[in-house]
């Protein structure tokens, strides 16, 4: 039963170790420059991969908001 035990141990480990770390060290999405009008979209710059420390500064950046004008990046 304990030889069992360490097969299935051994496996679990061995399996783990296969899996994809990928997704937890890359830390990107894709965002854009969306220009909004009364609510309305009227304008967005063309979609881009952004990663890590740019990707930290993008979603730090406050809406910027003129009269009914509203500048806001927006990612995926």
């Amino acid at each position: 039963m304990k030889k069992k035990l360490l097969y299935v141990g051994a496996f679990l480990l061995i399996a783990a170790s296969f899996s994809s770390c990928e997704d937890l060290l890359n830390n990107c999405k894709t965002c854009a420059l969306n220009t909004y009008e009364d609510g309305v979209l009227i304008s967005s710059a063309q979609e881009a991969e952004y990663c890590d420390a740019e990707l930290i500064a993008i979603q730090a950046t406050p809406d910027v908001t003129i009269g009914n004008t509203v500048s806001k990046w927006e990612c995926d």
